[in-house]
Formats: C-alpha cells, structure tokens, sequence
C-alpha cells in the first residue's frame, strides 16, 4: 500500500488544500482531498489490466472551487433535501439556508460540509491504508443545532475495496444524514 500527501492548491482565503493519494497493489488508485473530503479520483484496471477513470471530477483545486453539482464531495449535514429549509426537533423549529431555488435546503446548506477545509490524518495498517477526515460544525452552522464533531475515514485495501467509515457526535439533537456524493463512470 502507498500513501501520498501533497499540495493540492489554496481557497481563495489561501487556506492550503491537501490531495492524497492510495494506492494498492493490484493498481487502484485513490485520490482525496482536504476540501470537502472530495474523491478526485478513482482509477482501477479493467478486466483487461487497462488502467480506466471510473469517477466524473475536475483536474484542478480551482473546478471544485468554482463551484459543481458534488463531484465526489462528503455532503451533510444533512445529505438530500429538506422541504421549505425547516424542520421540528423537540419542541423546537428550526430554518435552514435554502440554497436550492431559494425553497429548499439541498445537501447541507449553502455552505455545506463539501465546502468546508477539513483536517486530515494518513492511516496505515499491515493491508489497508486511507485517510480520516474531521471537521466540527458549530452549534448553528446553517441553522443546525448543537455543535456536530465528525470524522470521515477514506480507506483502500488488498483486496480492492474503497470503504467510507462516517462518525459523528453532536451536544443537541439535530437530524444528520452523510454521504459521499461520487458520481461514478463505470465505463471507464
């Protein structure tokens, strides 16, 4: 297993984004980054041992900047769409940013986890190696309640699997769904 850490760019505030790169050693090649836990890339050969892209990205830091439909991105806090921007928890409503047509809150809110600069550490062990992201959304971030402490866990084995490991713990109730949003090309 290799694992490689990189500069990848900076935000336009010149935050540093990091890409890493996994991979293994029948040739998968996994590529991530530190804003918005973003897949790159996914590389793997075909039956044929031909080396094919099978996820839809950019090139460059400066496509997922510029904004996109969350190629490969970690979205929550809560990933799909939540009618009118509102919700009731215990009691209590509460209002989202609606970043989707202005009625409704989609993947997170306009300033979701895919958009968030998250802290990452390399992982390694004797057959799988990966990354595990964390990020702390604060109580209020896009009208969520309670403070959301979250880690996300990228990780490439021997015996070719990608697994995503989600954890999160939070000081209120509050609704959480997290996915990664790759857009997959299995055609190579």
């Amino acid at each position: 297993m290799e694992l490689q850490r990189k500069p990848y760019g900076n935000t336009s505030e010149g935050t540093e984004i990091d890409i890493f790169t996994i991979t293994n050693s029948a040739g998968i090649t996994v590529r991530v980054i530190t804003f918005g836990c973003i897949i790159t890339s996914v590389q793997t050969p075909d039956r044929d041992g031909n080396n094919g892209e099978v996820t839809l990205g950019f090139d460059s830091l400066a496509g997922y900047l510029a904004g996109h439909p969350y190629f490969g991105a970690l979205v929550g806090r809560f990933a799909n769409r939540i009618a009118a921007g509102r919700f009731e928890l215990e009691g209590s409503r509460y209002t989202l940013a609606c970043n989707e047509k202005g009625t409704t809150h989609l993947h997170g809110g306009t300033v979701g986890f895919d958009k968030r600069v998250w802290t990452a550490e390399e992982i390694r062990d004797n057959d799988s190696a990966g990354v595990r992201f964390s990020y702390t959304s604060p109580d209020g971030e896009e009208g969520y309640p309670g403070q959301l402490e979250v880690t996300a866990t990228y990780s490439l084995n021997e015996a070719n699997e990608l697994s995503f490991d989600y954890r999160a713990r939070t000081t209120k109730a509050t609704p959480i769904n997290l996915t990664n949003h790759t857009y997959w090309n299995l055609n190579g």
